[in-house]
Order: structure tokens, then C-alpha cells, then sequence
């Protein structure tokens, strides 16, 4: 189906587990991937099976990892050694592992070790202060080798015992001092005078190391010092800003996980909420943990009940007291006649309360649902609220409907009245004050989703188009709001154009729809108080009424741009193939990644090809018409039922139209503006050319009777034909 979202978690755990075979049985989960396109930028790893076992490497296979630590945001990896010429008595400067950038930052639990004579260490943060570069010292140890009683060379027996540094031999210190934190790191080694020969050695050597360096005698008098040793970074999957507000972040997918901002709010990592663990990046990847089955972490000496995200422990009969402390349940001392006493009057609380539990319980149940509606409508409502523009706040009141209403309208929301489903949400048929109805609920209670359904209902109070679904209301009493909007009777355009047979939509009412669609994403661009960017144009949110035409529908993912602005930096949300590879990449998201998906909607109309088309050489199917365009060879591609319905003129100027809007660099391509003027220009042309107007007129007749009594929708007219007072009207209202 087209609605299919290739997403990187979803080819990931296809993956992962020959992955993590292949790489010395180090678990690789999401965000972290070896197969192309199934990791989080930035997140990609390499295999080197040139080694037996194979190993795993970041990136492009510079720094070996040892372990992934998702819920910790730590990688441990092998850190080569520091050189550093010992001749001298100047500093030198090494930039701390240079070949790991962004999102890798060197943690704060390493420690750096010093193997040398008769020299320091300094950890240095690198920055800028008053526009003079400035380096500040974190932290710093010295390492002496002291000379015989003589005054001689160094001996053996002068650099001490084997072991943890001491400060013979080797020194070791801490990565940074409490309290502070930093990106940009330096070293420097001091020579504080001429090394003794007997080390036979001219270097200084410098380790990041994740625990205490072992020392051994021979890496002063030997050469067995070893190349690499383990050492940690921190990661953050997004590492450029901070948690958005409130603190939720498009990452952090799973049920049960929140942002968490770090790094002195510069950046932030997605974590499971407490009593939860698991992968907070991928759907469910967060779950309940069982803590009566890890005592030593949650004590209890009673009676233990895992709850969700939490649990409790009681104590056993006959005592009372803090059964999650040793010893913390006191046995109850009692004389016989008030242990009878007590019997008999619990016995008779006891069948007194069995008597009225069913009214108490569903008392009960409706004061907690009444509670769930008021907690759920005040959250909701501020929301939306805070969403729409001033002049329109009193929308949200008209609007509001009840979910008693819905659930009447809907049969309870039955299984029988589910009719699709969009990328956020499920779709309903209902009848509401006997009007046919669709009602969208939302599939996973998740904050993003619950901002996603508010997102949609700001922007389509505010929108009135024709071609634009109509919203009617919405329900706030659920801790995902409803909405309720205009029924669209005839499915979806990809519904329509990808038929089994040869005849589908007629190549006419194929370049209406598209002009209809351009028309509203024009408006949405230009012609509402904000400008709204959809975000994912597609043949599956092109809904189709009884006469064919268009409405564009599914504005979960759609964002507002201030009148100021011309982009904005988001989160990326679309649909593989139809979305601008620019916004992909970058993440600012402008007018022009609209054009793009809509360039692939007018390819998908001309080819009747869905967008997650390959070729046999693994082209796509924008990357391939494209090229044929280039070649003047389009027609290769063109649906024969196009070339012989269309105008061979109209096809290569509406051919030559997708090209330009699926052009790489968004610069490059046209506005919606631009496009809706050309679509306009083609229907002119048409008019204008009465000689064959007629006779194309006829067979687009003929042709949409053939597929309307193929589809079984009967004959009624498709084609709407547009007068010239209706261009006049459309020039009042878009000014060129």
C-alpha cells in the first residue's frame, strides 16, 4: 500500500540479529544499524569482516566499538594511544580523539593515564571567552621517575611496584573536574626535564581509559605497551539542541519514554520512565520491569506485586510494618477474645462489603471515568487552545463534541465501522445529527501522536478551500483527541488509479485532480493567515467525493511557518518516496519539499506507478523518470492509457512540469504558485484548441463511462468543465 512508511526501526529489527552475529555478538539495536538506511543519521556502523571474528566499527570504520549501551547512551570502544615526543621542554597539543564527532562526545567517566618519566599531563577544555581563545584546565597529574642516591640513571627498583599508577612511572587522573562539562578537548604533556636513558624510550605515551590503569614494568623497560585500550563515549540523538516544550521528542517512540535534555541543555537522549526499561527509540521498545524478580535491587520480605512501572510489598499475615526494609515486619500481639472479637466483626464487614462491591465497583468506575473525561478535556483543551490564532479562539468551544456523541455515532467505535487509515491515526464512519461523518482516532497513545491530532485540528479550523477536507469537531474527553470532519465517499486517488486492468482514471480527470491539488496547496502556502506546509502530499491523503473531486486530507504531520520565515528546522516526518530528499537531510523543512511531493504525485499520474517503484538496476522511480526526461525519451514510462487519451503536447508539458519540481536542490524548483499557473495555462491551451476539443471531449466521455461501470460507481459525469468566469473569480482570488 502506499501509506507503507519505510522506517529505519522497522528494517532494523529485520537486521539486527544477523548484524549483531556478524559482529562478534555485540547487540546492535536502533538507533544503530550496518545495513544502509536502517539507522538514525549519524548512526551508522561498519562491519570489517577482514578480521576473524569479523569486527564492529563506527561510522566508516575508524574506532572500534566493544559495546552499545542504549539505555545508558554509551558506546565502549578501543582508544589507541597518544604519542608524544619526549625531547624538548614545550607542550604539545593532541586533540582528543579527533575522528569521532557529533553525536559522539568523549565521557566524562574516562580517565587519562600518563606513561613517562619526569613529566604532566594536562587536560584542557578548548573554547572561546571574550573573543580570545582560552583553555581552560580540567584536570592534570605528573609522573616522576626518581634517580639513585648518586645522582645516577633511573633504575629499576626506582620506579616501584606493578600495578594501579602510584606516580612512579605512570600517572593517572580523572577526564574533568566536578561540575564541568565540554565538547572540545586537548592534551598536553610537559617535559619537565631530559628523560633518563635507561628507559630506552622517547615518547610520552597518553591513554583514555574507561577504568584504572594496570601498570606493569615492562611498558617502561620494555616495549609491551599496549596500542589500544577500552575507553567510553557518551551519544546523543539529537545534539544540537534541547528537549522541545513540552519535553517530548519525535526520537523518542516507544510508550512510556520521555527526553531527558543533557549536556548543559544542548543536547538530549530519549530514556524509559521509571519502572520502565527496554529501547525508548523504537515503538514498545520500553517495558514493565518485574522488580519481585530482581530482589537485590527492589527489596522485599513479604508478600511482592508487580504493578505497571511500579510495585509494592506487603506484610505477611499476622504482621505489619515496611516489608521492603530486612526485618520490617513486627508480628501483631493480640489475647484470644480480641482476635474472636476481631473475627467476628471482620466477618460481618467482610460479607457486608461483598454484598454492596458490585454498586460500590460501579460507583466507582464512573466517578473515575467522570474524573479521566474533566483531566483529559482541561489537558486537551489548553492545548488546542494555545494552537489556534486569537481571532479564531473561539473555534475551539463551537466545535467541541462529547465522546457520548461519537460513541453513539459509531456504534462504540465497532470494528464493522473502521474504514482506513491514515499515518496517524484510524478512520471511522459515523452518523452524527444525520450526517455522515468520518471520526480519526489516534492508534498508539503517545505524546507525539496526541501533538500531531491537536497539530490537525488548529490548522483545519482555519482552513476553508474546496479541495481541502472539511473539519466539523472534536472530542476532548480522551486522552487523545477525536476528530470528527466531512465524509469523503469515494475513496482515495491511489485507490482510484491503481486498478487491476488496463483502464484507470481518465487522463483528463488525472490532470483536474492534480490542478485541484495545486490549487489547494497554493492556498495553504500563501493564502491562509500562516502559511501551512502539508508535509506529505501523497495519492493516499487525496480523497475523492462522488463526482470525482479532489479534497487533500491527513494534516497530522503538517507544521505552521511564521509569516517572517521561509523555513523552519523540524524533525523529519513523511512518506519514503514522496519526501523532498533536501528536508530529508537536512531537516528544513520549506515551501519547495511541498513541491516535491507534489512533482511525484503528477510522475505517479502520468506512469500510474506507485513512488516505491524500482528498476532492475535499483533506480527509483523520481531518479529514473528523470533521466528518460533528460534522454527525451519519457514516453517510455508514460501510462498507455495516457498516451492515448492526452494530447502528446500537454503530456511532455506536464512531463517537463514533474521534472522541475523533483529537482534536487530546492532552489531549483518551482512554487505552487508556479505550478498552478502552468496546470491553468494547460487547460487553456485545450479550450483554445476547439478543432480537437470536441473529439477529446467525446472519447474522455466514453472513457469515464467505461471505468465508472468498471469500478461499479455508475456514469455520472467526472470531468468538471470550468467556464471562463470561473478563471476570473480564481484570478480575484489568487492575484498573480
Amino acid at each position: 500500500c502506499c501509506c507503507y512508511r519505510s522506517l529505519p526501526w522497522q528494517q532494523q529489527l529485520q537486521a539486527g540479529a544477523a548484524a549483531a552475529a556478524a559482529a562478534g555478538g555485540i547487540s546492535i539495536e536502533y538507533p544503530f544499524c550496518v545495513e544502509p538506511g536502517c539507522y538514525h543519521p549519524g548512526f551508522n556502523l561498519t562491519c570489517n569482516h577482514s578480521y576473524s571474528p569479523p569486527r564492529l566499527f563506527l561510522g566508516d570504520g575508524t574506532v572500534q566499538v566493544l559495546e552499545i549501551a542504549i539505555p545508558q547512551a554509551t558506546v565502549r570502544i578501543n582508544s589507541g594511544r597518544m604519542v608524544f615526543n619526549s625531547t624538548g621542554n614545550h607542550a604539545v597539543n593532541r586533540s582528543l580523539l579527533d575522528q569521532v564527532g557529533r553525536p559522539y562526545f568523549v565521557a566524562a567517566s574516562n580517565r587519562i593515564a600518563l606513561l613517562s618519566c619526569n613529566a604532566r599531563v594536562d587536560v584542557r577544555a578548548a573554547g572561546r571567552n571574550n573573543n580570545k581563545t582560552s583553555t581552560k584546565l580540567l584536570s592534570s597529574c605528573t609522573a616522576i621517575c626518581p634517580t639513585d642516591d648518586g645522582g645516577g640513571a633511573t633504575t629499576i627498583l626506582d620506579i616501584g611496584p606493578e600495578g594501579p599508577c602510584s606516580g612512579i612511572g605512570c600517572c593517572e587522573t580523572s577526564m574533568l573536574l566536578a561540575g564541568s562539562s565540554t565538547a572540545a578537548y586537548s592534551i598536553q604533556v610537559q617535559n619537565l626535564q631530559e628523560q633518563a636513558v635507561v628507559l630506552n624510550r622517547t615518547d610520552d605515551l597518553v591513554y583514555l581509559v574507561d577504568e584504572r590503569f594496570n601498570y606493569t614494568l615492562d611498558m617502561s623497560f620494555g616495549y609491551s605497551s599496549p596500542e589500544e585500550l577500552p575507553a567510553r563515549l557518551d551519544w546523543y540523538i539529537n545534539s544540537s539542541s534541547a528537549c522541545p516544550l513540552p519535553a517530548s521528542a519525535p526520537e523518542c517512540r516507544s510508550a512510556h519514554s520521555y527526553c531527558d535534555s543533557t549536556y548543559d541543555n544542548k543536547a538530549y537522549i530519549c530514556r524509559c520512565s521509571e519502572g520502565y526499561e527496554g529501547n525508548p527509540y523504537v515503538p514498545d521498545g520500553c517495558h514493565d520491569i518485574d522488580e519481585c524478580a530482581r530482589h537485590d535491587i527492589y527489596p522485599c520480605y513479604g508478600k511482592c506485586i508487580n504493578l505497571p512501572g511500579d510495585y509494592i510489598c506487603l506484610c505477611n499475615n499476622g504482621t505489619y510494618g515496611d516489608a521492603k526494609k530486612k526485618e520490617g515486619c513486627i508480628p501483631m500481639k493480640q489475647d484470644l477474645g480480641l482476635r474472636i472479637g476481631l473475627g467476628v466483626g471482620g466477618g460481618t464487614i467482610l460479607l457486608l462489603l461483598a454484598l454492596s462491591a458490585p454498586f460500590i465497583s460501579s460507583k466507582m468506575k464512573l466517578r473515575k471515568m467522570k474524573r479521566m473525561k474533566e483531566t483529559f478535556f482541561r489537558q486537551n483543551h489548553g492545548l488546542l487552545l494555545g494552537r489556534l490564532v486569537s481571532q479564531n479562539a473561539d473555534i475551539g468551544q463551537r466545535m467541541i463534541m462529547t465522546l457520548q456523541e461519537l460513541e453513539k455515532a459509531t456504534d462504540n467505535f465497532d470494528k464493522s465501522r473502521e474504514i482506513g487509515g491514515g499515518g496517524h491515526g484510524v478512520v471511522y464512519k459515523g452518523i452524527l445529527d444525520l450526517q455522515v461523518v468520518a471520526i480519526k482516532k489516534s492508534r498508539i497513545v503517545v505524546k507525539r501522536e496526541i501533538d500531531d491530532f491537536i497539530n490537525e485540528v488548529a490548522i483545519l479550523s482555519q482552513v476553508n478551500h474546496r479541495n481541502v477536507v472539511k473539519l466539523l469537531g472534536c472530542c476532548l474527553e480522551t486522552e487523545v483527541p477525536l476528530l470528527v470532519y466531512e465524509f469523503i465517499s469515494n475513496g482515495s486517488l491511489d485507490h482510484h488509479l491503481h486498478v487491476d486492468g488496463p483502464i484507470s482514471l481518465p487522463w483528463d480527470d488525472r490532470i483536474r485532480i492534480a490542478l485541484e491539488v495545486a490549487r489547494a496547496l497554493t492556498y495553504l502556502h500563501s493564502a491562509t493567515t500562516i502559511p501551512i506546509f502539508h508535509r506529505d502530499i501523497k495519492a493516499c491523503n487525496i480523497l475523492l467525493d462522488e463526482n470525482l473531486i479532489s479534497k487533500v486530507s491527513d494534516f497530522g504531520a503538517s507544521r505552521y511557518i511564521p509569516i517572517e520565515q521561509t523555513e523552519v528546522t523540524t524533525a523529519v516526518q513523511g512518506t519514503i518516496g514522496h519526501l523532498d530528499p533536501m528536508y530529508y537531510y537536512t531537516g528544513h523543512l520549506t515551501d519547495k519539499s511541498d513541491v516535491f511531493s507534489f512533482g511525484v504525485l503528477l510522475i505517479e499520474l502520468l506512469t500510474r506507478k506507485r513512488p516505491m517503484y524500482r528498476t532492475d538496476h535499483g533506480e527509483s522511480l523520481v531518479l529514473y523518470f528523470a533521466s528518460l526526461h533528460r534522454q527525451g525519451q519519457v514516453v517510455e514510462i508514460i501510462d498507455p492509457q495516457v498516451m492515448t487519451e492526452g494530447d502528446g503536447d500537454q503530456i511532455q508539458e506536464v512531463a517537463s512540469l514533474a521534472a522541475t519540481c523533483t529537482k534536487l536542490n530546492g532552489q531549483d524548483r518551482p512554487t505552487m504558485r508556479d505550478v498552478e499557473m502552468t496546470l491553468e495555462n494547460l487547460r487553456v491551451k485545450k479550450k483554445l484548441a476547439s478543432h480537437s476539443v470536441k473529439s477529446s471531449r467525446c472519447n474522455a466521455s466514453e472513457i469515464t463511462k467505461h471505468y465508472m461501470l468498471v469500478t461499479g460507481q455508475g456514469s455520472k459525469e467526472m470531468s468538471r468543465q470550468y467556464s471562463m468566469e470561473e478563471e476570473m473569480l480564481l484570478s480575484e482570488r489568487y492575484p498573480r
